[in-house]
């Protein structure tokens, strides 16, 4: 080697030129990911008839709540996106799985390093090779950059970096998945809160009538009509149903607390004022089964875990193979504290570094294993959290259609219920029967009203387990991809 090739870089460039083509023609030990298989049916077995996919039900995702048509659970939908602590607990977990894609991603591109020192030495005088007229103490100045590139020739690196963006997909679909529960949450929280409204004001019709009742019982017993079993009767059924009210209002003071709770205010300070409201149910076009795939958020989380999986096979493998990567150092180096940074006192460095584990006792293969039972396990996990979505339709389109029919009997139920108390009511103050025939009667239709209310609130709060369970809202092209 020459004067002028001690002098420059370019040697060690041309031996390290092959590594660096091999570099553009570097391969991935990741195998081709297989998604399992899930048996898709043509429709749902448990789709009603009166269920219709119309033109106009369409909704953006992130509002599908507007389907019930109650401004009050719009705006609690709006404090929960922008107060629920949850919703921000679920949030920074994204931003941290993003965090840790960036800092895998930076290991694509050369990690450059700057040092700077300025020492005072001493050297001791039986230190080896110390030469007879070599100073003892002296100075070491040194400032210089250091470049160190991993050459990405098995994919190890590629592979760590498609596992961190996955994992990071992951924590966003995630997050949709927090947010659409957290949403599912308070839409049924509210609805059980207006049906406990509505119970409470027939509660207290209730009470008034049975108080005219007892009325009416006092005055024939004031008569000597009837005997005082009639008024202890008509008393037992008053106070029973006061019980009722305070139970019931009870019931809605924890709602209304866990309201609170999910848009984040305190408690002690919220409150939901008493409202007789009829929410709209919703006509919810489920489609295909197949769409559901692209649709839920914890299916598509488990698909991006599976990405995640199959590339750490690749990250796996690759550990077989030398860890081969190419450094690069300039700079400047004296032992004079003056006037050090010139030429003469220049230095460079360049070349590759290869490194390869000769014998590890089987713990290559073991990692190897392991990333393929990890890759396992998420397939199992993505089979389970879709055939779990498909049950979550079928059962709350079930729920939904069989309350339907079961909500046409009720109301017929209530008519009848109602009538007879009403004939009850006359044939005991005409004499014709005793107080307890009455009783009867009013608790059947005090039971057949309170069941009416329990059942239409039963299908909304499925139709908003059903809208979960879809994804959230949908668009004409969602109904139109279906059909």
């Amino acid at each position: 080697m020459n004067a002028a090739d001690r002098r420059t870089p370019w040697p060690a460039l041309r031996r390290a030129a092959p590594l660096l083509l091999c570099t553009l023609t570097a391969c991935s030990f990741a195998p081709r990911m297989q998604t399992p298989a899930i048996a898709v049916a043509d429709a749902y077995k448990e789709l009603g008839p009166w269920i219709a996919a119309e033109p106009a039900d369409q909704l953006p995702r992130e509002q599908w709540w507007r389907l019930y048509d109650d401004a009050q659970l719009d705006a609690l939908q709006r404090d929960l996106i922008a107060n629920s602590p949850d919703l921000a607990a679920a949030l920074a977990r994204y931003r941290q799985a993003q965090a840790v894609a960036k800092q895998l991603n930076s290991a694509l591109f050369p990690s450059v390093q700057g040092n700077a020192s300025m020492q005072r030495n001493h050297d001791a005088l039986d230190t080896p090779l110390l030469h007879l007229t070599a100073p003892l103490d002296y100075d070491t100045d040194i400032v210089g950059l250091q470049a160190v590139y991993e050459l990405d020739l098995w994919g190890r690196v590629r592979n760590t970096v498609a596992a961190g963006n996955a994992q990071a997909a992951a924590s966003a679909a995630d997050l949709e998945s927090a947010r659409l529960s957290l949403q599912a949450q308070l839409a049924d929280d509210y609805i059980v809160l207006r049906e406990l409204d509505q119970e409470i004001s027939l509660l207290n019709d209730t009470v008034e009538a049975y108080r005219q009742a007892l009325d009416v019982t006092r005055q024939r017993f004031d008569s000597g009509i009837t005997s005082g079993l009639d008024v202890a009767r008509a008393q037992n059924q008053l106070d029973e149903t006061r019980s009722q009210v305070a139970q019931t209002q009870a019931q809605r003071a924890l709602l209304e607390h866990a309201i609170a709770a999910l848009v984040g205010a305190d408690a002690s300070q919220f409150s939901l004022a008493p409202q007789q409201v009829s929410l709209t149910l919703p006509r919810v076009p489920p489609g295909l089964p197949s769409t559901l795939l692209q649709r839920r958020p914890d299916v598509a989380a488990a698909q991006r875990r599976m990405q995640a999986a199959n590339a750490g096979i690749g990250v796996a493998r690759a550990a077989y193979f030398p860890d081969i990567s190419l450094s690069a150092a300039i700079g400047y180096e004296s032992d004079q504290s003056r006037g050090w940074i010139q030429a003469p006192n220049a230095y460079w460095a360049l070349g590759p570094n290869l490194v390869l584990d000769v014998f590890d006792a089987g713990k290559r293969k073991a990692q190897v294993a392991q990333a393929h039972a990890q890759y396992d396990e998420a397939a199992a996990q993505y089979r389970s959290v879709a055939l779990s979505a498909f049950q979550q339709i079928e059962d709350n389109l079930s729920l939904i259609e069989r309350y339907h029919t079961a909500d046409e009997a009720e109301r017929s139920a209530v008519a009848a219920a109602q009538q007879a108390l009403d004939y009850s009511m006359t044939r005991y103050q005409a004499g014709a029967v005793n107080y307890l025939d009455v009783v009867v009667s009013q608790t059947a239709a005090l039971q057949s009203r309170i069941e009416a209310l329990d059942i239409t609130t039963r299908q909304l709060r499925a139709s908003v387990q059903l809208i979960r369970a879809l994804g959230g809202g949908w668009q004409n092209t969602d109904t139109v991809a279906a059909n």
